[in-house]
Parts: C-alpha cells; structure tokens; sequence
C-alpha cells in the first residue's frame, strides 16, 4: 500500500521551482525538457550545452529523493529524444546526454540546501555579498530565503559566518569530502533496495532471519556458575557411620 503522506511530499518536490536557471540556448532546451521530465516523475537538476567536439546538450535529471540509476537515464533519453528533435530548441546537430547530477552535484533547490546541510559546498553569487562573488564553507541551513555558510576562509575583517540570498547566486556544489562520498553511498544503497522491492527481485528473508532479535544473538552467552561439591561421597558415608557410632574422625586434631 503506498503511503499518501509520501506520496504528497514526492508531488512537493517534483513541483518544486529551481532557483538557478540556465540562461540562453540552455534555457530554451530546459523549457521543452522539465515538463517532460515532471511528467515521468523526475526533476531537472541542470543543462549544459556544451560546443567542445561538436555540440552537446547534458541533461542533469533525478528522482525527488535525490537517487538516480542508469535505468532512470535511458528511460528518459528514450522519452526526450524525439520531443527535442519536435521542438528543435537548438539549430544544428547535437549529442544529447542524460546523467545523475554525481556526488559533488549542483545544488539549484531549496531543499537541496536543506538536505546537505552540514557538508561543505562553493558558492559563487550573481549580485555581489560584501564585495565578494565567491564562497566557501559548511552549509549551515536555510534562513528564510537565505542560505547559512560558515566559512573556512574568512580574512580578520569578514564575518566567519553570512547568510546569502538564494535568488543571488548562479552556482552552488557540493565539494567532494570522504563524508559526502559516504553519505551518497548510504542513499544509493538504499535507493537500490526500494527499487529492488518495487519491482519484486528483492529475496525474502529466511523464517530464522526474521524470527532471530538481532539484539539477542548479539549477547554473550552467561557462564556456567560454579558447580556445587558433591555431598554423597564414600568419605561422607563413613563421617555419618562414625557419627552414629559416637566416634571421632581420626584425622581431625585434638
């Protein structure tokens, strides 16, 4: 059964708005391909057209959790292609390629500032923030229509930390660090599962995996207590005829 309260929040996010746009012939190409893309249930990330060897157009697409496979990408090359070609936003022949934003991906969303909060990202601004265009630091969350940045390079006369408008900047990215790398390792993971489960290739666990409590199987087993002396040996079967002899043991002392 699907969980409406996810489904809304993925119907938010596909609608959400980018707050940083291509200008140009990208633009033109971003305005035939996000409806489509919306319409498959995924969100335009970036476009960049690029002329080096030729002409070609790099579509930057995911899914609203942030996951991307290479399924996802031929679903959608195989959808767009012949739209483009109908539309025709670019004049002469082109390569088009569809890709996952990556790991140190561009950052054109609201909640994309919110959901890697606490990694360390480069921001360069369109309008000037205290006589600076570009920026580095750890995202520190989302201020009203502003984002948080404590910086790791202030001079002695800047603030170490700022808040910059997000409607001013014209490119954010996430810097590479073992502790994004690791984090994006978690989400493909998991993105696979789901997806494995979807489509019903995900093994059902074996009846002792689901009946074992991990919590259980990881406890040591208690040690045996001390066992105690045995109390029927020939030694106490000739105390007790002594006993009743009224005799002594002869190897007590005086």
């Amino acid at each position: 059964m699907t969980d409406p309260t996810a489904t809304s929040v993925d119907a938010e996010l596909l609608s959400e708005p980018r707050l940083v746009i291509e200008p140009g012939v990208a633009a033109r190409v971003a305005a035939v391909a996000a409806p489509v893309l919306q319409g498959m249930g995924y969100r335009l990330v970036r476009i960049k057209v690029s002329g080096d060897a030729g002409c070609t157009v790099q579509i930057m697409a995911e899914r609203p959790d942030g996951s991307m496979q290479l399924e996802d990408c031929e679903a959608i090359s195989r959808a767009l292609s012949p739209v483009l070609d109908v539309a025709d936003p670019i004049e002469r022949a082109y390569r088009l390629e569809i890709s996952s934003p990556g790991i140190d991906r561009p950052l054109v969303r609201r909640s994309d500032f919110e959901r890697y909060t606490g990694h360390l990202v480069k921001i360069e601004m369109a309008v000037a923030h205290q006589g600076r265009k570009r920026f580095r630091g750890l995202l520190a969350g989302v201020d009203g229509n502003a984002v948080r940045v404590k910086r790791d390079d202030p001079r002695a006369d800047e603030d170490a930390e700022l808040l910059l408008v997000m409607e001013d900047i014209s490119d954010a990215r996430l810097v590479l660090t073992d502790e994004l790398i690791e984090e994006s390792m978690r989400r493909g993971k998991a993105a696979e599962r789901e997806l494995r489960r979807e489509l019903g290739l995900a093994r059902p666990q074996p009846a002792h995996a689901r009946n074992s409590d991990p919590a259980k199987s990881q406890k040591p087993k208690p040690k045996p207590g001390k066992k105690p002396a045995p109390t029927n040996t020939k030694k106490h079967r000739l105390a007790a005829g002594r006993a009743r002899r009224g005799e002594t043991d002869p190897s007590e002392g005086d």
